[in-house]
């Protein structure tokens, strides 16, 4: 066994877990995040880099990392890769236009070799919008069906609202401590 293994079994016994938030530009990454967190989500900019969390959560100690999803800034994704436990990616339900770009950045992590298996939680975020296409059509555009190496959840959510938002941590949650 090596050493990384070790010490994954370790922190498993401590009940700390590391989750990476990824997604494109303005999907409302950080407000998901500041919204975990019970901060005001009312003057939420742009992410120029990475913003880190240790939030606590059904007896779990939650290490998020927001990473920036502006297409500069994606190919620098894969240096935070390393000891994932799980992914968060969050999509616009709002911005159509953006769906298809945002499902080929989805499958290009699906296709990392550090991600395998790592299960994944898309939150289909803005659903408060008028304009937001729900959880079910977006999983439909996305083929999210033909995922079948890991464990994936697909939740409506809202930042603004916090609808969703601790379904799908709980969902994210009882599936690692699972694995």
């Amino acid at each position: 066994m090596g050493l990384l293994n070790i010490i994954r079994k370790i922190k498993k016994s401590e009940k700390e877990l590391r989750i990476l938030v990824l997604g494109l530009d303005n999907a409302g990454k950080t407000t998901i995040l500041k919204a975990l967190s019970n901060e005001d989500i009312s003057q939420v900019g742009t992410t120029h880099g990475f913003n880190i969390k240790n939030l606590q959560h059904e007896g779990f100690k939650l290490n998020v990392w927001d990473v920036g999803g502006q297409e500069k800034l994606r190919e620098y994704w894969s240096n935070f890769y390393e000891n994932t436990d799980a992914l968060v990616f969050v999509i616009d339900s709002s911005d159509q236009m953006r769906l298809e770009e945002g499902g080929k950045e989805l499958d290009k992590l699906l296709n990392e070799q550090e991600l395998k298996k790592v299960p994944v939680l898309l939150f289909a975020n803005k659903q408060d919008l008028v304009q937001a296409l729900p959880a079910d059509e977006i999983s439909d555009t996305l083929k999210l069906n033909k995922i079948t190496d890991r464990q994936w959840s697909i939740v409506a959510c809202s930042a603004k609202t916090q609808e969703g938002l601790q379904e799908g941590m709980e969902w994210l949650i009882k599936t690692v401590n699972d694995k």
